[in-house]
């Protein structure tokens, strides 16, 4: 089957994972930094203590794991549909929130918990089951869905809102994510009987499972490098338009900006997955990972103006987009199809941790400096160390088993 029709046979399945990852937990990045400036403000929170809330999202190190084997074990449409489910809820209690900081947190852990049943983490594995010779691209597809949304929908409910209210806007997300939602399960193809089931899903063997994963090198290596390359997350998740605030920028027109963030997403998820079906991914991944590093160092900078800060927020969302793209094709070139999920859960886990530390360190400094310029650097510096990393790894890892190309054909979701 050729590159391109290969994508055109599976497309329910890539239409189904997109539109999922666009209106699930994911898109909460961008919502959550256009609902930061109104929040503070409105309801006279501390930036210190905004920014703190993010740190609760270490208890995903423990979700994750248990999302990642839920869906190798009872398949995708089954453990989204728990997401699809509480997300709207989660919007609506937003919307009713009274002015204590605790009330948000509660939504946020919720989301946290419970929503990232609607991440890369689930979605993918439809990708990895059907779509072998177009991986790279295929998972691109399918994670651009929150930099798509986030392009289109960020501007429009950064307008929406300020015409209006955060509680309007928070009422307006309620009804895409439910409606968008459960469009994508309708579109989710049927369950597929493989040749080789043994090969398509675990047998409930934990230790196994688990062994198979810590003995690899492959899975250290990236350990370290999603763990450095990932502290500076906390901007991308609620922070820009603080940041930009404190560089002169007026929360009306930081939406623009933030178009550009989800740009970046969007091209770097797209020319990160067709350079990994080209070159070798290793290198990829370096180069991937390492852009953001260039952004951080000139916002920590002097150099304020508008197209610089505008540059610096496209290369950041360069690397991020390219993120999602990249940690599920290593995964899916370095490990059995049958764990794929159980390892980027694992994956995921050590993001939400380097994330949780992120929100540790920015809030540490902002309360010692008052500034975000120590935080940007040392993150700089982490960041191209970790992407580097990448360059450990094999470039054709012997993981790769025949049985794997049947399993990536067809399984059960």
């Amino acid at each position: 089957m050729g590159y391109l029709k290969e994508l055109l046979v599976n497309w329910r399945a890539l239409i189904a994972a997109l539109i999922g990852l666009g209106s699930g937990y994911s898109f909460t990045n961008t919502t959550a930094s256009i609902m930061g400036t109104r929040l503070v403000a409105d309801l006279g929170w501390e930036r210190s203590d905004f920014a703190a809330i993010n740190s609760w999202s270490i208890l995903m190190v423990l979700a994750f794991p248990i999302v990642g084997r839920l869906t190798d074990v009872i398949g995708v449409r089954r453990t989204a549909l728990i997401g699809v489910i509480t997300l709207p809820l989660t919007f609506i209690g937003l919307s009713r929130m009274d002015g204590s900081i605790d009330t948000y947190r509660t939504y946020f852990l919720i989301q946290a918990l419970i929503c990232i049943t609607t991440t890369a983490t689930v979605y993918s594995r439809v990708v990895v089951q059907y779509v072998e010779k177009s991986r790279g691209l295929a998972l691109a597809i399918v994670a651009s869905g929150p930099a798509i949304t986030g392009a289109i929908g960020g501007p429009l409910l950064n307008s929406f809102v300020e015409a209006n209210s955060w509680r309007e806007g928070y009422i307006a997300l309620a009804v895409f994510c439910a409606v968008a939602g459960a469009i994508a399960l309708l579109l989710m193809p049927r369950p597929r009987v493989l040749a080789d089931a043994g090969a398509s899903r675990p047998a409930g063997n934990l230790r196994r499972d688990y062994g198979e994963i810590v003995s690899s090198r492959a899975f250290w290596i990236m350990l370290g490098a999603m763990l450095l390359c990932n502290l500076p997350q906390v901007i991308v998740l609620s922070q820009v338009t603080l940041l930009l605030s404190e560089n002169g920028i007026a929360a009306r027109d930081a939406g623009v900006m933030i178009s550009a963030l989800s740009i970046g997403m969007l091209l770097g998820r797209f020319g990160c997955g067709l350079a990994l079906d080209r070159f070798p991914a290793p290198l990829v991944s370096a180069i991937a990972m390492g852009v953001p590093s260039m952004g951080l160092f000139l916002i920590a900078s002097s150099l304020d103006a508008p197209a610089i800060l505008t540059f610096c927020l496209f290369l950041i969302g360069v690397s991020y987009g390219a993120e999602g793209d990249l940690v599920g094709y290593l995964i899916s070139r370095n490990f059995n199809v049958r764990i794929f999920s159980s390892v980027l859960g694992l994956m995921t886990a050590a993001i939400a941790t380097s994330s949780a530390a992120g929100a540790i360190l920015l809030a540490i400094s902002l309360a010692a400096t008052g500034s975000y310029v120590l935080f940007l650097t040392s993150c700089g510096v982490a960041v191209v160390i970790g992407s580097l990393l990448f360059l450990l790894l094999k470039s054709q890892p012997e993981a790769v088993q025949a049985r794997d190309t049947q399993a990536s054909a067809a399984a059960d979701q």
